[in-house]
């Protein structure tokens, strides 16, 4: 999922962290005061780095995610910015490293959301408009995103090569059982989001 909205992990009474994940301008790049309103209201949007995927190799990936833990959807928020290996059942056999940096109010228990550009903008669907002028509702369908590489060209360019990993990495499977353990954070994720746990 991609809402371009501000994450809940940027936002401190919900993180209780210092520093919380990063939020930014809408140019995608201008860190901004945490206690900023989100970019569906008009303010912070999720920082341009977070669309980053970083294949390793044909098997694994590191990234983001939004996450719900909670009975009844929603982030314990204790654990904003933790990390957890991801490893996909079935036939798929691919393992991804994710920082969890939002939450998912609409999710069902122990569900991860990847996060990248094209996925889908969910629950808010303004951000991606007032952020990049997206189609009301964000790219391609609003829960589920695109739906083939080719439509990730009516992303603006900075983001259509993360619009690929989908494609590229996951092979278009969607909603895969995945077995998750909690690990520690690489620095390449924390380099960019600035919140690491003490943990």
């Amino acid at each position: 999922m991609w809402d371009c909205c501000k994450p809940a992990c940027a936002e401190p009474s919900i993180a209780k962290l210092d520093p919380p994940v990063e939020s930014c301008e809408a140019d995608g790049v201008t860190r901004t005061d945490p206690l900023g309103v989100s970019g569906c209201e008009g303010g912070r949007y999720v920082v341009y780095l977070y669309r980053s995927t970083l294949v390793v190799n044909s098997t694994f990936a590191l990234g983001y995610s939004g996450a719900s833990f909670a009975d009844g959807g929603g982030l314990d928020s204790s654990l904003c910015c933790a990390c957890f290996l991801l490893e996909y059942s079935g036939t798929l056999g691919k393992k991804f490293v994710v920082q969890v940096i939002n939450e998912g109010s609409d999710y069902s228990q122990n569900q991860f959301d990847l996060v990248f550009p094209g996925g889908g903008v969910g629950l808010m669907d303004t951000g991606c408009t007032r952020q990049w002028g997206a189609p009301v509702g964000g790219w391609g369908e609003q829960y589920g995103g695109v739906t083939s590489e080719e439509e990730c060209s009516e992303l603006p360019e900075e983001l259509q090569e993360y619009c690929l990993f989908r494609w590229q990495f996951l092979e278009d499977v969607s909603n895969e059982n995945i077995t998750f353990t909690q690990v520690k954070c690489p620095d390449e994720l924390t380099a960019h989001t600035g919140c690491i746990r003490d943990e």
